[in-house]
């Protein structure tokens, strides 16, 4: 009896991943994890987080398994538990009602985030009205119109908004909250300077250095790629950017996915060059997941295109207890 002819198994396509570089996390949320770590290892559990300490479900999971207990206000934490403010920012009124409740709390704010604040608290106290560019409802903006009187401050979100406007008849200046688009922000501040010639601007960008470098990454992948995967969370806004501008920059199609798991390979059938960024807030674990789960069904080499090369970092504020 003749055996059955065998064939072997059809090899998986190609598939060669362009690496944005830099992706990732960078030194402000990379300190406000270490805040929340160093707190748990000193205070020991659990810790109390004022709003998620950054924008990344798994990052806030991690540090739950820690001991972080996350909540959305003050009431809810005990009062002789110590509570990190979340590396976004929070109004003024946060830790004024925490000093009231004579709480112990540790500030997680990015420094660059708190620039700004600085920035337009001191455009305030020169008599200027301030406008700020960002996006109505995000923590870095409600903490930023949190620094500053109700009356002090406009918010504009598009180049529409410019025009119709009608600030207070005083001396006017700009800032922006840090995790906007470059290029749409540019274009609302030469709406605004246009409308305002006199307007005062900030003495260096308000974007952060991450922000900018992680959408040159993109910009920089995105005209050779059939496709680009975003690995953030939806509701973080410097993650939400990569994937519109990639889809700016000249790639047919541009997603988002949490981790690798929420990926289904099959989506990247008939691509042959994928690129693959991570935002500001999401860990370089998450990336290799999916690469993994791109192994399943491809033949996946990499190649790094790296625009800047990071390497600031933020001090950590001392463990103890300053602030009660």
């Amino acid at each position: 009896m003749t055996a059955p002819l065998t064939t072997p198994a059809d090899p998986k396509p190609s598939l060669h991943v362009l690496l944005a570089g830099p992706r990732g996390f960078c030194a402000g949320v990379d300190r406000a994890i270490k805040i929340v770590e160093q707190a748990i290892g000193k205070f020991g559990a659990p810790v109390y987080v004022r709003h998620e300490i950054v924008h990344n479900k798994f990052v806030v999971q991690n540090l739950e398994a820690q001991g972080a207990i996350f909540v959305e206000e003050l009431e809810e934490v005990p009062e002789d538990a110590p509570v990190v403010f979340s590396a976004h920012g929070v109004p003024k009124s946060v830790p004024a009602e925490a000093r009231r409740r004579n709480m112990m709390y540790l500030d997680a704010t990015c420094p660059l985030v708190s620039k700004v604040h600085r920035e337009a608290e001191r455009h305030e106290a020169a008599g200027r009205h301030i406008l700020l560019i960002g996006h109505a409802g995000h923590p870095e903006v409600v903490g930023t119109l949190g620094q500053l009187p109700p009356d002090a401050v406009t918010l504009v979100e598009t180049v529409e908004d410019v025009a119709r406007i009608q600030p207070p008849e005083r001396p006017l200046a700009f800032t922006t909250q840090t995790t906007l688009s470059v290029d749409d922000t540019a274009e609302i501040v030469a709406a605004l300077k246009a409308r305002f010639p006199d307007i005062t601007g900030p003495g260096k960008e308000d974007i952060c250095y991450a922000t900018t470098n992680r959408q040159a990454a993109v910009k920089a992948i995105a005209a050779r790629s059939d496709m680009v995967i975003v690995v953030g969370a939806p509701n973080s806004s410097n993650s939400v950017r990569l994937r519109e501008v990639a889809s700016r920059s000249g790639c047919p199609r541009a997603i988002m996915v949490q981790r690798g798991a929420d990926l289904d390979p099959a989506e990247v059938d008939g691509v042959s060059i994928l690129g693959l960024t991570a935002g500001a807030s999401a860990p370089e674990i998450l990336v290799e997941e999916v690469l993994t789960r791109l192994r399943e069904r491809f033949t996946v080499t990499t190649e790094e295109v790296v625009v800047a090369v990071e390497d600031i970092t933020f001090r950590v504020p001392p463990m103890q207890r300053p602030n009660r």
